[in-house]
Order: C-alpha cells, then structure tokens, then sequence
C-alpha cells in the first residue's frame, strides 16, 4: 500500500498542520505503508505536473493551515492541476483524508472544501481531522490529541486495506448535469503530456516569443498597404562614420515596427547602410525605434543600452562595442 501526503502550507516550524501530518506518516509507516510526502511550497514551479504522482497511490492525504482565510494557493494549484492534467479514472479509486488546522477561524470549512473538491474530482472521500490550534506545543503535550490522530491514520489504512465503498454524493450528480467544462479530449497520455509542457518555463516562455512573432506579423500584412521608410536613419548613420583600421563587421537591427531590419556593413574603412536581410551577421540588436533614436540623438550609446537591458544582442559583444567607435553621435 501506498499513500501520498501532499502539504499545501508555507512549511512554518509551528505549523500544527505539518505537526498532524509527521505523526500520521509515523502510524502509517509502522503498519508497513509506503509513504510519500510532497511539500507544495517547494515544488510550487512543477505543480502542475505533480497529478502523475497519483497513479501509484492507493490513498492521499490533503494537508493544508487555514493561517487567514481559506486553504491557501499551493492547495488549490494543485486541485486545479488534478482538474486539467489528472487521470480521472486513477483518480475514482484514490481515498481521500483532508487534514486542515487552523490558527484562526474556519477550520472547518477548509476540511470540507478539500472533501468537496475531491469528490467532484470523482474520487473517495475519508473521514479527515480539523482543528484550531494557537500554539503546536499543546498537541505534542496532549495524550489525547495524539490518540486522535492515531486512531485517524489507522482508520484510513482500514479504509483503503478493505477498500469500503462509498456512497454517492449530491455534487456528483450535480457536476454532471451542470458543470459542463469545455471537454478536449486529451488520453491520460496526452493529459500527462501537457502538463510537462505547462511546469517548463523554458517551453512557456519560447511559446509566447512565437505568439508576439506571429501577432507582428499579422499586424504587419494588416498594415502592408502602407510603405516602409527606407530611408529612416540611414542619412544619419552614414554621416557619423568614423573609419576605424582592421574594423570589418556586419550588424543586423531588428527595429520595433520594422518589417524589415537595417543592415550595417563595414569592410575596408566604407560603411554600407539599408535595410534589407543577411543569412548571417557578426552582431544581431532587437531594440525599439525609441532607443535607436536616443543614441543617434547623442543621449546614450549602443554599449550602454545593451548594459542597462534596452536592447538584446546575439553575437560579439566586442563588435558591438566598436559601433560605438565608428559610429560617433554627439549631442
């Protein structure tokens, strides 16, 4: 048998939650169940794909510490993630034991969120346990309380040895007539899948960068009746060269707005200006129009926008740095 703990609090050391939850990981282990413990706060950038550490589990245990009002993020991040990426039939034959503590009001309400949210899940609910403790150091003194909580541990190893089955639940019912959500119809694989791509910040943020591409360039064949200035900055540039000897690069710019970026080549003391496409450049800038035209101005230089985060750049950084000795602006 065995049995995950998921802890949705900030992991405080007077927590009377994660107090609860050490003593029934004792009984539980000394009736031979493997237990696992995941601490939310910890894993709170993978939560999303934490519902696949539900196919092994024979029962779980919801922890949580109602501190101001509710059960706090983590818990619901990972109900919502059990929602979307969950494997529902896995999920039908899990026990469930909320374990909420409170260090003010509302205690109760907690535990019966987490056997309602659960039971909407489709899965099994179990008795749970629910209190207010001010000070932690009273339940570890208390004989009684800890008999409590042993009698609970026990009873949910019954539970889940015996597998007692459950009766039906009004929400059930009442999820399938009018809390339809919008059905992808993702396999278990599919779902698992998913969730992976959602926890990988590399992914997300590599998707985004391709949604902003693609609006640009809509937005670009949206406005394609109007002509591009070729000519902007191109004057200005050409005038401020200062040859520099043994200077051969190409920089391509990338303006905000530009369908289409500036080329600067120079090779044997002459500078060549315009905008058209490379394959390849020594120095590839994005920047927005703003920043190219604060630098022409004199107000600061390439070197010192790419310092201060204004403009990205893909390359030699000591090419970048000679634009700013071949290219002199002045203000």
């Amino acid at each position: 048998m065995k049995i995950n703990i998921y802890y949705g609090g900030r992991g405080l050391m007077d927590d009377p939650t994660l107090f609860v939850l050490n003593k029934m990981k004792e009984v539980l282990e000394e009736l031979r169940v493997t237990v696992e413990t995941f601490y939310l706060y910890d894993l709170k950038n993978s939560i999303t794909t934490l519902p696949q550490t539900l196919k092994e589990a024979d029962g779980v245990i919801l922890g949580s510490t109602v501190e101001w009002y509710g059960i706090g993020g983590y818990m619901y991040q990972f109900l919502d993630a059990c929602w979307l990426y969950g494997d529902k039939e896995v999920i039908s034959q899990i026990y469930m034991c909320p374990i909420v503590m409170s260090t003010t009001y509302g205690e109760r309400e907690g535990k019966l969120n987490l056997a309602t949210a659960w039971e909407i899940l489709g899965g099994r609910p179990s008795s749970g346990i629910c209190g207010y403790i001010a000070d932690t150091a009273l339940m570890e003194d208390n004989e009684e309380y800890l008999r409590i909580i042993e009698k609970k541990a026990e009873n949910l190893y019954r539970t889940i040895n015996q597998k007692l089955p459950c009766l039906p639940a009004s929400n059930q019912a009442v999820k399938q007539k009018v809390a339809i959500t919008k059905n992808i119809n993702f396999t278990p694989q599919e779902s698992e899948q998913l969730s992976q791509f959602v926890a990988d910040d590399t992914y997300v943020q590599r998707q985004k960068a391709d949604i902003q591409e693609l609006a640009s360039m809509f937005r670009d064949m949206m406005g394609s009746s109007d002509r591009e200035d070729t000519t902007e900055f191109v004057n200005e540039i050409q005038t401020h060269f200062k040859p520099q000897p043994g200077l051969n690069a190409s920089y391509k710019f990338a303006i905000e707005g530009k369908k289409t970026p500036l080329i600067i080549e120079i090779k044997a003391g002459n500078l060549q200006c315009y905008y058209g496409n490379v394959n390849r450049a020594d120095v590839e800038v994005q920047l927005a129009r703003e920043i190219l035209e604060n630098i022409i101005a004199g107000k600061t230089t390439f070197q010192t926008s790419f310092m201060s985060g204004d403009m990205r750049m893909k390359g030699d950084f000591k090419i970048l740095r000679a634009l700013d000795q071949v290219l002199v602006f002045t203000a």
